[in-house]
C-alpha cells in the first residue's frame, strides 16, 4: 500500500499543484494559439520526418498539394519532386545538413500531372527529429514574370526584326531609339541618329504636316499620316506612319513604312495606262470587263473573234448568255468566284452562230475600277487532242494490263517506272514494290548476269531477246525476255513470259517421242532377236547333253546371259505394245507382301532387311496384279543393289483420301536433285550395268494405272519412291483401245 501524506505535507504540496495547473493551462492556451496559427496560415506548413514523409500538414498544404490531409500523411515529399534534377536535390539536402535551415524554389508535380512552382523554407529538427517546411505557391507570379520577360523579349525582337521602321522619340521630335529598318531607310548608323531629331530630316513641304501630326497625337494619343524625309545624300524617302503616345516611359512611338517604291510604282502605273490600253487592244486572248450582273462593259478585238460577235453587239450582252446557267458546274464556278474573288477554270461556251467552244478562263473580281476582269483562251482544239490522247492511253493501258505476257517500262537508268499484273505475278511482288527498282535487282546473281548481257545488247542494237534461268523458292524457272530500247523517248520496254511449263512440256514431248521410237525399235528388235534366241537355247541344251567333259559352268553362263537378254527383250515388248491386261479389285498389301516374299532371298544374300508397315483396313485397288508386282520388284531390286553393305528397306502403305500411297525407302547413297527429274527416261540409269528400262517400264505401268511416281532423295542418306494409285480407276477414251 502507498504511504499517505501527512496534513502538513499536503498543505505544502497544494501550492505546487496549483502552479503546475496554471502552467499547464498557459501551455494549452499557447498550443491552441499555435494550432490556430498552424491551421489558419496562408502559407503551407508541413512537418516531415527524417525519411521526408509527411507527419502533419495544415489546410493550406492540403490546398497546395490538392489532396486530403489523410492522403498526405505518410506520403513522401520526394514523390512530388520527379521534375527536380537529382543533383539539385542533393545540393539542397547538403545545405540543410550544413546550416540547419535553407530557402529555395522547387517544381512539384501533383498526381493529376499539374505542375506548381513553389518557394519553400525548411528548418531542421524544429520538433525533436522532425523538420518544419513553409511553402508558398508562386506559380502565378512566375507565370506573370515569365510573360513579362517574354513580352519584353518579343517587343525587342519585333523592334529589331521589323521590316517597317520603328522610332521612339520625345515630344520635341528628338530620337530616343530607332530600329535597324529605320536606320537602313535613312542610310545612317543608329549611333549618329540618336543625336538628331525628326525636324532635321523632314522635307520642307512636309514641315507643317509634321507639326499638325505631333499636335494630333498629343491631343488624341494616336495619329496617322504620310511624311517625306530627306536623307543626307539628298534622296527623298516617303513614309506612311502611325504615331502613338506614352508607349514607353512617356515617349512617342512611330511605326514608319517605306512607301517610296509603291509611290513610284503608282506613278509608273499611271504612265503605263496607255501601254495597258495598247496591250488590251492587241492581246491574242479574249478579254472581257463586266459588272456584278454579268453585263459586258468592255471587250477587246480578240473577244469579238472568240465570241463570234462584233464589238458593238458583244458589249452590253450578258456573259451568262453564253453558258448554261442551270448547269451545276456553272453554278459552282460563279459561287466560288463570289466567295474567293478569283477563279481559274474552263467551260463550254455557246456562240451565237451555234458553235460550241471550250474556253479556259481566269476571272478576277474588282480588278479594274471595281469591275470584274476575265481573260479567255480557246482550248477546244487542245482538249480534242487531249481527249484523243486519253482514249489512246486507255487503249494502251487496257492492252498493257491485260497482256498475257509480263511487261515492264524502264527509264534510262534501267529503273522500273511501270509494271503490268503479269509482271508482278512473275516476280511475286506488288507493283509499288517494283517501281523505282532496277530490273537486275529482281534476279539472283547468275540470272542477273544473263539479263545484263541482254540489256547491254539492247543498248547497243536497240533491241534484244533471250532466255534467263533462275531458281525461286519453289522451282527452277525459265523466263524468256524481249527488250526494246526506246518505245518512246527515254522509256524502254521489256516483255517476258514464264517458259517453265512450256519447256517442261517440250521435255515431256521429247520423252514421249523417245518412247515412241523405243517402242517401234523394241517391236522390231524383240521379234528379230527372240526367234534366233529360241534356236540358240534349244541347240545349247542339245549340246549340253551330247558333249563329253565337265563344261557345265560354260553352259550355265551362256544360259544365264541368254535369259538376261530374253528379260530385256520382254521389257522392250512392254514398251512396244501394251500387254493384254486384266484390271480387277486387288489387295495392294497382299501384292506387296507376295513381292517381298519373292525377293526376300536376294535381300538376305545382300544383308538387307525389308520392314513392312501397312495400314489396316485399306480398301482394294482396281489394278493389274502382275504389272504392279513387276513395278514393286524393279524398285525393291534397285533398293537392294544401291546398298552393297546392307541396310534396311522400309515399305509403308497408307491411304491418302481417294488414293493409296506406297512408299519404299532405302538407305543407299542417294540421288542428286539434278538427276531425279531424269529418272524414267529411256536408257537413263545410275547403275554401272543398268539399262534404265526397268524404271521406264515402271513409270509407264503406273501411268497406265492413272497414278504417279514421286522421288525424294538425300545424298548420303537414302531415297524414297512414293507410288500413288487411285482406289477407283477412271475410265478414259483410250482405255477401250487394242
Amino acid at each position: 500500500m502507498a504511504q499517505s501524506l501527512s496534513p502538513r505535507e499536503e498543505q505544502n504540496a497544494t501550492p505546487d499543484v496549483r502552479l503546475l495547473e496554471e502552467e499547464n493551462r498557459r501551455l494549452k492556451e499557447r498550443l491552441n494559439s499555435y494550432s490556430v496559427i498552424f491551421e489558419r496560415s496562408l502559407d503551407a506548413i508541413v512537418i516531415l520526418n527524417k525519411n521526408g514523409e509527411f507527419v502533419d500538414v495544415n489546410e493550406a498544404a492540403c490546398k497546395l498539394f490538392e489532396m486530403d490531409k489523410f492522403d498526405l500523411i505518410g506520403r513522401s515529399l520526394f514523390s512530388f519532386l520527379e521534375l527536380v534534377p537529382l543533383d539539385i536535390l542533393l545540393f539542397q539536402q547538403s545545405m540543410l545538413q550544413k546550416f540547419g535551415s535553407f530557402s529555395d524554389e522547387l517544381l512539384i508535380k501533383l498526381p493529376d500531372g499539374k505542375v506548381k512552382h513553389i518557394e519553400f523554407s525548411i528548418k531542421k529538427d524544429v520538433f525533436h527529429e522532425f523538420d518544419l517546411v513553409m511553402m508558398r505557391d508562386v506559380s502565378a507570379h512566375k507565370a506573370l514574370e515569365r510573360e513579362r520577360i517574354i513580352h519584353e523579349f518579343l517587343f525587342r525582337d519585333v523592334f529589331n526584326r521589323a521590316v517597317d521602321g520603328i522610332v521612339i522619340f520625345d515630344e520635341f521630335g528628338r530620337f530616343i531609339d530607332v530600329n535597324p529598318a529605320f536606320s537602313m531607310s535613312l542610310n545612317l548608323e543608329k549611333g549618329k541618329l540618336l543625336n538628331l531629331s525628326f525636324q532635321q530630316f523632314v522635307a520642307c513641304e512636309c514641315v507643317n504636316e509634321f507639326a499638325q501630326l505631333l499636335a494630333e497625337v498629343k491631343e488624341k494619343g494616336t495619329a496617322k499620316g504620310e511624311l517625306s524625309l530627306v536623307r543626307p545624300d539628298g534622296t527623298v524617302k516617303m513614309f506612311e506612319l502611325t504615331v502613338t503616345s506614352n508607349v514607353y516611359s512617356g515617349f512617342y512611338m512611330a511605326i514608319m513604312r517605306d512607301v517610296t517604291d509603291r509611290k513610284n510604282m503608282e506613278i509608273k502605273l499611271q504612265k503605263s495606262e496607255e501601254r495597258f490600253r495598247a496591250i488590251f487592244e492587241q492581246a491574242h486572248e479574249a478579254i472581257l470587263i463586266w459588272d456584278d450582273f454579268g453585263y459586258i462593259l468592255n471587250a477587246n478585238p480578240a473577244a469579238s473573234r472568240t465570241f463570234e460577235l462584233p464589238l458593238n453587239l458583244l458589249v452590253r450582252r450578258n456573259l451568262l448568255d453564253f453558258v448554261e446557267y442551270v448547269d451545276e458546274k456553272v453554278k459552282r464556278i460563279f459561287s466560288e468566284f463570289r466567295q474567293k474573288g478569283e477563279i481559274r477554270d474552263e467551260l463550254t461556251f455557246h456562240m451565237p452562230n451555234g458553235e460550241q467552244k471550250q474556253l479556259e478562263f481566269t476571272m478576277k473580281k474588282g480588278a479594274i475600277n471595281g469591275y470584274h476582269l476575265t481573260i479567255f483562251r480557246n482550248v477546244s482544239e487542245r482538249r480534242k487532242i487531249e481527249r484523243e490522247l486519253r482514249e489512246s492511253e486507255q487503249k494502251f493501258r487496257s492492252i498493257f494490263d491485260h497482256s498475257m505476257d509480263g511487261i515492264l517500262l524502264w527509264d534510262e537508268q534501267h529503273r522500273i517506272i511501270d509494271a503490268n499484273p503479269i509482271a508482278c505475278g512473275i516476280f511475286s511482288a506488288e507493283k509499288e514494290a517494283l517501281l523505282g527498282r532496277k530490273v537486275g535487282e529482281l534476279l539472283p546473281d547468275r540470272a542477273r548476269r544473263q539479263l545484263n548481257k541482254l540489256m547491254a545488247e539492247c543498248q547497243r542494237a536497240g533491241e534484244a531477246s533471250g532466255e534467263v534461268e533462275f531458281s525461286d523458292e519453289t522451282k527452277e524457272r525459265i523466263i524468256e525476255f524481249s527488250l526494246k530500247k526506246e518505245v518512246i523517248s527515254g522509256v524502254g520496254m521489256m516483255t517476258f513470259r514464264d517458259m517453265t511449263e512450256r519447256k517442261e512440256m517440250e521435255l515431256q514431248l521429247r520423252k514421249s517421242d523417245t518412247l515412241n521410237v523405243v517402242g517401234e525399235l523394241a517391236a522390231g528388235i524383240a521379234h528379230e532377236i527372240r526367234n534366233p534366241m529360241t534356236a540358240l537355247k534349244g541347240f545349247i541344251q542339245l549340246l549340253q547333253g551330247s558333249i563329253d567333259g565337265d563344261y557345265s559352268m560354260y553352259f550355265n553362263v551362256i544360259m544365264s546371259e541368254l535369259e538376261r537378254i530374253e528379260s530385256i527383250i520382254t521389257e522392250f515388248l512392254v514398251l512396244a505394245k501394251p500387254q493384254a491386261v486384266q484390271y480387277k479389285q486387288n489387295d495392294i498389301c497382299k501384292i506387296m507382301q507376295d513381292t517381298i516374299d519373292l525377293i526376300s532371298a536376294q535381300a538376305i544374300m545382300n544383308n538387307v532387311q525389308i520392314i513392312a508397315d501397312f495400314d489396316r483396313g485399306l480398301p482394294p485397288v482396281y489394278c493389274e496384279l502382275n504389272q504392279l508386282k513387276q513395278v514393286f520388284i524393279n524398285i525393291l531390286k534397285n533398293a537392294i543393289e544401291v546398298m552393297p553393305k546392307g541396310g534396311d528397306i522400309t515399305v509403308r502403305i497408307a491411304r491418302m483420301g481417294k488414293n493409296v500411297r506406297i512408299s519404299i525407302t532405302d538407305q543407299g547413297v542417294g540421288i542428286p536433285k539434278d538427276k531425279i527429274k531424269k529418272l524414267g527416261e529411256p536408257f537413263y540409269t545410275t547403275k554401272e550395268r543398268g539399262t534404265g528400262l526397268g524404271l521406264m517400264v515402271s513409270y509407264k505401268i503406273i501411268e497406265e494405272h492413272q497414278g504417279k511416281i514421286d522421288v525424294e532423295s538425300e545424298v548420303g542418306v537414302g531415297t524414297t519412291f512414293h507410288i500413288t494409285l487411285p482406289i477407283e480407276r477412271t475410265e478414259r477414251e483410250d482405255d477401250d483401245g487394242d
